[in-house]
């Protein structure tokens, strides 16, 4: 499934011309984790009121994203290539009114995360049973709204909360590490109350044994966070770590080198 959601969203990103290719290749393991084995989903209901909601915070690698529900079947693959053109279901950043599938239109980074969390709060309080999800990026915890949000979460014992940080440790342009560092992530998280889970990012048991963690301490009394140590432009060689590839599309030789190497890998 990753292998599938990676060139996926290669080729929907060429056929554009532009995107966020390297945070988009980073969140392919736990797209794959998520939607084939710890959502509760239905693709031919994207609006099930039961379902479990998924908000991706980081709203500039919708690429993926839409690679996800396209591979799940929420629409029809063929619209991948139409990706942030003219009248299109797939805008560059996350749309809910556009696309099935999308449940809540992001892209200003800092304010999925706490909306994601009102969804939460909304749903203790109706009482339904439904889990959120809700992925962020690691320079996106560059902004105060982030541990406000976490303070918050605590504060109301939000446990049908689960939060990834895709820490793949490179921003717009330079090292996370550079910009404002975040270790140690997990200490600064659990600090702030949450139930937290450090895991390799790529490592498909690894995140399926960590998933089961965070849905076994749902209900709880603690928010949970599962950091995900990730590589940016994860799966193309010349991609990956590479500050130069957060936001690039790859044409030509590049682009044919990139499949290349995306099919040797696909199982």
């Amino acid at each position: 499934a990753a292998a599938e959601i990676r060139k996926l969203t290669i080729r929907e990103m060429a056929a554009a011309g532009y995107g966020h290719i390297g945070g988009s290749m980073s969140i392919c393991e736990v797209l794959a984790v998520l939607y084939e084995g710890v959502l509760r989903i239905d693709p031919q209901r994207p609006d099930w009121e039961e379902r479990d909601w998924l908000v991706l915070s980081k709203g500039h690698t919708g690429p993926a994203l839409y690679a996800a529900l396209a591979y799940k079947g929420y629409f029809d693959k063929a619209l991948l290539g139409t990706l942030n053109q003219g009248g299109t279901r797939l805008p560059s950043h996350c749309d809910r009114l556009k696309t099935p599938g999308i449940d809540l239109s992001t892209g200003s980074l800092g304010q999925g995360l706490p909306m994601a969390m009102g969804m939460a709060m909304a749903a203790r309080m109706d009482g339904k049973a439904h889990r959120v999800y809700c992925i962020i990026g690691d320079g996106e915890c560059d902004e105060g709204a982030v541990w406000e949000t976490a303070l918050i979460a605590n504060q109301y014992k939000l446990d049908n909360f689960i939060v990834t940080v895709d820490f793949n440790k490179i921003q717009s342009i330079t090292s996370v590490e550079k910009t404002i560092a975040l270790e140690p992530l997990d200490q600064k998280w659990a600090s702030f109350g949450w139930h937290v889970i450090r895991v390799d990012g790529h490592d498909h048991a690894a995140l399926h044994r960590a998933y089961d963690e965070a849905r076994a301490a749902l209900g709880g009394g603690k928010p949970i966070v599962v950091i995900a140590d990730t590589v940016k432009g994860k799966g193309v060689s010349f991609m990956e770590n590479d500050v130069l590839w957060h936001y690039r599309t790859a044409r030509g030789a590049e682009y044919d080198a990139a499949v290349k190497e995306l099919e040797a890998q696909k199982p």
